[in-house]
């Protein structure tokens, strides 16, 4: 499981002065997540009580400053810290990225939730994401179809406490889905996606085995469609579990969707308002 460093108290008003955030040891995969302008990435740089240099799964990075509570880990703000000693083991890592440390607690799910469009979406999610999700006890639901989000955005009640993020295949100037998430304003939902016509296509190609995905002609059904160009006899559910059974980590999919799902884990584990 993912490292867990949640804390009911965090007041946000409260000055560092007058706050004890929790200490957390600061290695080279620790992931921060900068509440302002919501830049998640790795530490690379780390100098104690000054800055902070993080880089984000494309590889840009940027610099912040390492005060206690500046910084967001798993949502909370925290204090970094130096490691006092090295690991006794090694470290592993879950399909995410994240710090790997074993079995934790059964946790009641959070009120808040993660919305995609489909199975397939959810089951890519839960093989990559899983064990974060379920460590931040983070619900993932298909919606199987995005056509009414927003009455489906109005019936769940987004608040505070009740956070929503959204992810749309094919959310690109001009689609559908630009003009579906145009229609969502609530300070409570974030919505994110990826470029891609379809989630199977935000799976790198080499991953599988080929070279690119294919070219489906307008009209065509996209998924029946990558499937009679592969030249595959098989129907898209059989497709799909070969192809699923090929990612092992975040790094077999697409930078574009590894920062959409990981910006609407930080926002849907914000206790307070950042």
């Amino acid at each position: 499981m993912t490292r867990h460093d949640r804390w009911s108290g965090d007041d946000i008003l409260a000055t560092p002065d007058t706050q004890n955030y929790p200490i957390i040891e600061v290695g080279d995969h620790t992931r921060l997540t900068d509440p302002k302008s919501r830049f998640a990435g790795t530490v690379v740089e780390f100098v104690p009580g000054q800055s902070v240099v993080l880089m984000d799964s494309s590889g840009q990075q940027r610099s912040f400053v390492a005060h206690d509570g500046a910084l967001l880990h798993n949502g909370i703000r925290v204090a970094l810290r130096v490691p006092e000693s090295a690991p006794r083991g090694p470290i592993r890592f879950t399909a995410s990225g994240s710090i790997d440390i074993g079995p934790s607690r059964a946790a009641v799910a959070r009120a808040s939730r993660i919305w995609v469009e489909g199975i397939h979406d959810a089951e890519l999610i839960e093989k990559i994401w899983g064990d974060d999700l379920r460590e931040e006890a983070v619900v993932v639901e298909p919606l199987h179809g995005a056509d009414d989000l927003s009455s489906a955005v109005t019936a769940f009640q987004p608040g505070l406490e009740r956070r929503l993020g959204v992810l749309l295949d094919h959310l690109v100037e001009g689609s559908k889905e630009s003009r579906i998430a145009a229609g969502v304003s609530d300070p409570h939902v974030l919505i994110r996606g990826h470029p891609y016509v379809d989630i199977w296509q935000a799976i790198r190609p080499e991953t599988i085995g080929i070279a690119a995905w294919p070219e489906v002609p307008m009209g065509t059904p996209w998924k029946e469609g990558v499937i009679a160009a592969l030249g595959m006899n098989m129907d898209s559910g059989p497709f799909w579990g070969k192809v699923l059974a090929s990612v092992t980590s975040y790094r077999d999919v697409e930078t574009p969707l590894v920062n959409a799902v990981e910006q609407l884990i930080d926002f849907v584990t914000l206790d307070h308002e950042a």
